[in-house]
Order: structure tokens, then C-alpha cells, then sequence
């Protein structure tokens, strides 16, 4: 990997029409970063607000030459043009949510933690070789 490269591991979610959410947002950063590898997808309940519909769960591992700031607004802009309503409440239903779990294989978002289904389609990515 060259040195103007970094390696990222990006979570990804959605639960409101996930599978066509998550197709759109990979599809578009397979035109706009390099993407690795792809983990399991996992169906998963909300936290915080019950009373929506369940979530879809997975990871992806990405190459940019963006800072990891920059990388990050990147995602939040990514976000966006996909239709994210940032009116709605933290943990309520989302067309997509896009963050930094890994940067340069360091851990950096806590929900790795926190969070069975981030820490499961996480390790997955670190443990296999790059695929996509």
C-alpha cells in the first residue's frame, strides 16, 4: 500500500429501505475510493429508539488518500446525497450512517467496543485478505 494511501474500515447501517441504501452508498464508493473488501451483512435491532424498524448492519474496508478529517466529511457529505435527515433524532431510523471504525488499523470509534455487530463485521475485515 503506498505511503499517500490510507486503509479505513467504515460501518455502515441503515433501516429505513437498508438494502437499497447500502447498494447506493457502495456503489458510489466503488467509483469514489478503493474499496477492499465487503463483510456479512447482519440484521440487527435499534438501541435507544425501539420502536422502528430494524437495522442492517455490515462494514466495508476502503482505501483514500483523504486525511482521516477529510475522509470523514467525505462520508457525512456521502451521507447526504444519499438523503440523510439529520433532523431526526441520534438514534432514530436512518437511510444511512457511514463512520470511521478503523484508521490504519487503529480502532477509533468506540461503538468497536460498545457494540457486538460493529466489533463482529470489524474483525471480519481485519482478519481477511482484501477481496473486492
Amino acid at each position: 500500500m503506498p505511503n499517500d494511501t490510507n486503509e479505513c474500515i467504515i460501518g455502515i447501517g441503515s433501516n429505513i429501505n437498508p438494502e437499497k441504501h447500502i447498494e447506493s452508498a457502495l456503489a458510489i464508493l466503488r467509483q469514489e475510493v478503493i474499496v477492499n473488501s465487503i463483510s456479512a451483512w447482519i440484521k440487527t435491532t435499534p438501541i435507544g429508539i425501539t420502536s422502528q424498524n430494524d437495522f442492517i448492519n455490515g462494514a466495508i474496508k476502503v482505501q483514500t488518500p483523504l486525511s482521516r478529517q477529510a475522509f470523514k466529511t467525505y462520508l457525512k457529505q456521502l451521507e447526504n446525497r444519499l438523503g440523510r435527515d439529520r433532523t431526526l433524532p441520534k438514534f432514530g431510523p436512518r437511510v444511512i450512517d457511514l463512520d470511521i471504525i478503523v484508521w490504519n488499523n487503529e480502532i477509533v470509534d468506540e461503538d468497536y467496543y460498545a457494540r457486538d455487530f460493529v466489533r463482529s463485521s470489524v474483525n471480519e475485515l481485519l482478519t481477511t485478505p482484501n477481496t473486492d
